[in-house]
């Protein structure tokens, strides 16, 4: 199993943390407030700790569980903390009226990321296209994006473990497109679909 740490105290810290300690990976969480850390540590038990922010993580995978636009200061702040570690971003930049993404053409936070990250560490995009709703109650397909093979295989396994279905999509630039699909992903659910039962995936067809 893997060794997680989460960055970040909100809703997804607290789903994935659910799931990783039910796949029985060890956890560690950290925030900017030490008490909210603690009080979900708690909330997720079975030896879940909480360090100090700004510390060197305890987990070999470290996900940014933070608003798009604290991802990229925070992985600045954090600096050689991070090195040699795999930094999961799992962010979505929508603009203010949810039919756009915040930043420039061809872009992603993973790769605004990976610029401020120590060279040591790989930087790999996952989760982004899943609602929470649905990673808290089912299956869906975790797509994943990086430029590092071994980190990419790393956080595959922890998908494994979660019991869910981890694609590899390619390079990290492909990341632009992950949060392109995020933000079909809530336009579906506004429209289309109509609600937020759902989630995106590949049917493969033989013969």
């Amino acid at each position: 199993m893997s060794t997680i740490t989460l960055i970040g105290t909100g809703n997804m810290a607290r789903t994935l943390g659910t799931l990783a300690v039910a796949g029985g990976n060890t956890v560690e969480v950290m925030g900017r407030d030490q008490a909210k850390a603690d009080d979900l540590a708690k909330a997720l038990g079975s030896g879940v700790t909480t360090g100090k922010w700004g510390a060197v993580p305890a987990g070999d995978i470290v996900i940014t569980a933070l608003l798009y636009d604290g991802v990229v200061p925070v992985v600045s702040e954090y600096g050689d903390a991070l090195a040699g570690k795999v930094i999961v971003d799992i962010s979505n930049p929508f603009n203010a009226t949810f039919d756009g993404l915040a930043h420039r053409e061809e872009a992603s936070i993973a790769q605004e990321a990976a610029k401020v990250a120590p060279a040591s560490a790989s930087v790999v995009k996952a989760f982004n296209t899943i609602l929470r709703g649905v990673l808290e109650n089912g299956r869906p397909t975790v797509f994943i994006a990086g430029d590092d093979a071994p980190a990419k295989a790393s956080v595959a396994e922890f998908v494994t473990s979660l019991g869910l279905r981890p694609l590899d999509v390619g390079a990290l630039k492909m990341a632009h497109w992950l949060e392109g699909m995020g933000l079909i992903t809530v336009s579906l659910a506004g429209h289309g679909v109509g609600h937020g039962d759902f989630a995106l995936g590949v049917d493969e067809f033989t013969g």
